[in-house]
């Protein structure tokens, strides 16, 4: 039995951690399955995700081929049952859209041939350069039906509650991804059929268009706009989208359902990483919140590539997590069904090498915020097979990535270990050693809350031509989110701030918090409205940006400004000839003059001005409103430690957890369970050393030594873990496993003054031993060192009695055992 409940993942009614590993079988030698497997096992993986290609499946006669009759790699049903035989859970993806770097994303080609009136054209009726198609087209509908007749009955009587392995089945893949990344909207006749009776609705007689919904021109509307209704055609297709495609998702669940898919999760898969960069991330989450979003049953997986982990990725990743659960009920976990894996050698010319610590800092962040699932993509490459039919198209291959492929996975295309193996198993035994806290701890959060306006992602459908529509966009995109230049979030990260986000289109920050909000001159009216209303409560925001000044179809908005009583003059930009630069007062003060890439006049009529060009001219402001306050910085601000800090300190936010180190590079969380227990986790990003001393709930740690933390490294600190039954207080030493009796450790962290050390609570005997020493204290808690950092450390501990007994009685022993310092 599985269940999704308090945003854990419950098996069989324990909370699991799920470490996946995406291996396509049909890009392996059936000879090979099993070599492959043995690979996931040794790395400590629990599951096995894999796509299931309906072009790989369906034959050039359209016979669907899943039994193996004609390639003997077609036989699903051998591979999930292999994967069962090892113990490893299934997550199946049938599609139909696979994406997988294959040919039409994974759709026959027959089926775009027989059915061209589903393959969309995008603006002015231009063809789209993708291979998408209108998914809630009849036809595609039905083809769709035929795919999933054939592959789900192999995977029902395999599925977790029938006794299966199958945990998890993923609903299609990145719906609605083509459709953003080329600017081409899915509009066919269907589309425009649909989209004209959600627009009668949407507005009666009082609509926006010059033509009648499904009337004479209506199509012209649409795919030529003019200026007059540019800004209201964006938004609506924006909004009509989100259900259309929850209108798919719901087809393709009925699908499912009817053909026996019942009491595992449903999966969507949430694209938006582009170019390196997480920023564009929650255009994903715009487009398919209503496929899953308080829908039981359902699950939303993140699917990134950043790259090399560095503060630029983690803060885009922290606000991944932050926004996706923003979104979420009570219940829905977090969860990534592609998280990038390997050495980013993804071209197999040395373009670019990952360090094979990066899936391991990227995964530790994610579990500091409550991710349940990890899938590693792609864990194991493969040789893309020839396809059944001549499509001349230069490798007439499966995918267009060539003959090999995933030559950056820890395990390459012809099996080997690859550069990041080591690396990646080193990390997913830590996790497991870890998975009875994590799985049932959350995040804990400051007073503070990341703005998530939806809308300000709703920004993949614009025509070229339109300049109220790019305006939009480009102004959306500037500000939104973590900030411009992401200096929100990274300052507030480097600051110790905890947080999650609100969905600000559909609730309120809690009473009294800090509402950070990244925002530019378009911001819907209900949002401003809410911002206000927060304020006046007596809540406080922090608000980096210019004025808003527009509502998101681009008619003047000014409800913020007014209520702040707050006058603007136009934004000034840097030049080749001008360098804007800006300068600290009152509580801002001391922080050094800095260069801005602009800044906006403000004209405020109260409150204190905090920030200055170096004439004197207000671009930051400090307003009261009602019973709150709001502090608006508009200036394109570096990030900065000191100044944002400051200011949320201003609004009276100040960091649960604090950290001194002589450069930026350390993030640190805490998380903790209904049980009590406790983990501070620390990530060092940086490639050097840093020691690092901590404050937590304004209290010292380590009796304020410094942790000399290694570069490229992360440790999940106990701060009250039971583990088999000892009760770990806290310490330096992060568990490293429990093995026949004896808890495991990996080498502890040092402290400036000394070795590192672990306390154990009260009641716990422990015995005296060589190589380190035991001090008691007043309380019952007894501390633990190590006299050589670099030697193994075993302690022994008898948990029948309060007393240090150097000769207790035979009884249960507990082994505690630190390994070698690397």
């Amino acid at each position: 039995m599985i269940e999704l409940t308090r945003k854990q993942v419950v098996i069989d009614g324990t909370p699991r951690i799920v470490m996946a590993g995406e291996v396509h079988y049909f890009r392996v030698a059936r000879e090979e399955w099993e070599q492959r497997l043995d690979l996931v096992v040794e790395a400590g993986l629990t599951a096995v995700a894999s796509y299931i290609p309906w072009v790989y499946h369906e034959l050039p006669d359209g016979t669907i081929d899943v039994s193996g009759t004609t390639r003997p790699e077609r036989d699903v049903a051998a591979f999930v049952d292999l994967c069962a035989d090892r113990g490893l859970m299934f997550i199946a993806r049938p599609g139909p859209f696979v994406m997988a770097e294959l040919k039409n994303e994974g759709i026959p080609f027959r089926v775009y041939r027989e059915h061209p009136e589903i393959v969309p054209g995008g603006w002015d009726g231009v063809p789209t350069p993708s291979r998408t198609v209108d998914y809630l087209a009849p036809a595609f509908l039905e083809e769709t039906r035929r795919w999933y007749e054939a592959i789900l009955p192999v995977l029902v009587p395999r599925l977790q509650p029938n006794g299966g392995n199958v945990v998890m089945v993923q609903l299609d893949n990145e719906v609605g991804m083509l459709a953003w990344v080329t600017n081409s909207p899915d509009l066919t006749d269907h589309l425009l059929e649909h989209f004209a009776r959600w627009v009668d609705v949407k507005y009666g007689a009082a609509r926006p268009y010059p033509a009648a919904p499904g009337g004479d021109g209506w199509a012209e509307v649409v795919r030529s706009p003019s200026e007059e209704w540019a800004g209201p055609l964006r938004v609506d297709l924006g909004e009509f989208m989100r259900e259309r495609f929850a209108d798919y998702v719901v087809a393709l669940r009925t699908m499912a359902e009817d053909l026996g898919v019942r009491g595992v999760p449903f999966a969507i898969n949430i694209h938006g990483t582009e170019g390196g960069s997480g920023t564009p991330f929650p255009i994903g989450i715009s487009q398919l919140v209503r496929t899953y979003s308080g829908i039981p049953g359902m699950v939303s997986g993140s699917d990134h590539y950043m790259g090399e982990a560095t503060l630029t990725t983690m803060s885009d990743l922290y606000v991944i997590n932050a926004f996706m659960d923003a979104v979420h009920d009570d219940d829905q976990p977090l969860t990534s069904l592609e998280f990038e894996a390997g050495s980013g050698d993804y071209g197999a010319g040395a373009e670019m090498q990952y360090d094979p610590s990066t899936a391991e800092l990227k995964t530790r962040l994610c579990l500091a915020q409550g991710n349940r699932l990890v899938n590693y993509y792609l864990f194991a490459g493969g040789i893309n097979p020839p396809l059944d039919e001549v499509v001349d198209d230069g490798n007439d291959r499966l995918s267009f990535t060539g003959e090999r492929h995933g030559t950056a996975a820890p395990v390459g295309p012809e099996g080997q270990r690859g550069f990041a193996y080591a690396a990646t198993a080193r990390t997913v035994h830590a996790v497991t050693a870890n998975e009875p806290w994590l799985a049932v701890m959350d995040e804990e959060h400051d007073e503070v809350e990341l703005g998530l306006v939806l809308d300000a992602y709703a920004t993949e459908y614009h025509h070229p031509a339109s300049a109220l529509m790019t305006d939009a966009v480009t102004d959306l995109t500037q500000h939104r989110g973590a900030g411009q230049r992401r200096a929100l979030v990274r300052s507030l990260l480097l600051g110790g701030y905890r947080f999650g986000a609100v969905h600000l289109e559909e609730r309120s920050p809690r009473a009294g918090s800090v509402l950070v909000l990244g925002a530019g001159r378009y911001l819907a009216a209900d949002v401003q409205r809410r911002v206000v209303a927060h304020a006046e409560a007596g809540g406080r925001v922090l608000l980096l940006g210019p004025v808003p000044e527009r509502d998101l179809d681009g008619s003047p908005c000014h409800v913020l400004a007014d209520a702040l009583d707050l006058g603007h003059g136009e934004v000034v930009r840097d030049s080749g000839h001008y360098y804007p630069s800006v300068v600290a007062h009152g509580w801002a003060a001391p922080w050094p003059e800095t260069r801005v890439g602009w800044r906006q006049e403000l004209r405020p009529t109260r409150g204190d001005v905090v920030l200055t060009d170096v004439y004197g001219t207000a671009c930051g402001v400090d307003v009261p409103l009602g019973d709150g306050r709001v502090v608006l910085l508009a200036a394109e601000l570096p990030s900065s430690r000191e100044l944002f800090t400051r200011a949320l300190t201003a609004l009276g936010a100040t960091a649960g957890v604090s950290t001194s180190t002589p450069f930026p590079g350390v993030i640190t969380t805490t998380t903790a369970s209904a049980d009590g227990q406790r983990a501070l986790h620390l990530i060092n990003v940086s490639g050097a050393a840093l020691p690092t001393t901590v404050t937590l709930d304004g209290e010292e740690l380590f009796d304020g030594a410094a942790l000399q933390v290694p570069p490229r490294s992360g440790f999940v600190l106990p701060l009250g873990l039971d583990v088999a039954g000892v009760r770990l207080l806290g310490g330096t030493g992060e568990v490293a496993g429990v093995e026949d009796g004896a808890i495991r450790f990996r080498p502890f962290l040092g402290l400036d003054d000394g070795p590192g050390h672990v306390d154990i609570a009260p009641g716990t005997v422990v015995l005296p031993g060589d190589g380190y020493e035991v001090t008691p204290f007043p309380d019952g808690t007894v501390r633990v060192t190590p006299l050589d950092a670099a030697a193994e450390l075993v302690v022994r501990v008898d948990t029948r009695s309060p007393l240090v007994d150097p000769n207790p009685e035979p009884g249960p022993e507990l082994v505690i055992e630190a390994s070698q310092r690397a």
